[in-house]
């Protein structure tokens, strides 16, 4: 069954304003220079932040 009056673009795009994607916010390493994510740990070289940094394990192939 169909509804009987059509949504308008507006009552369509409101209830949709939520969906939208957030863009993904980087920040350098102050140690190696790459793109990383704020309060995590760096990939390339584990620093998290001034007294904390993570050993990475080398991979063995």
């Amino acid at each position: 069954m169909l509804p009987v009056t059509r949504k308008s673009k507006c009552r369509k795009r409101t209830r949709r304003s939520h969906d939208a994607l957030r863009s993904v916010h980087l920040m350098a390493c102050p140690q190696c220079g790459r793109a990383k994510l704020p309060h995590a740990a760096c990939r390339n070289c584990g620093y998290v932040n001034a007294h904390t940094t993570i050993k990475l394990g080398s991979e063995e192939s």
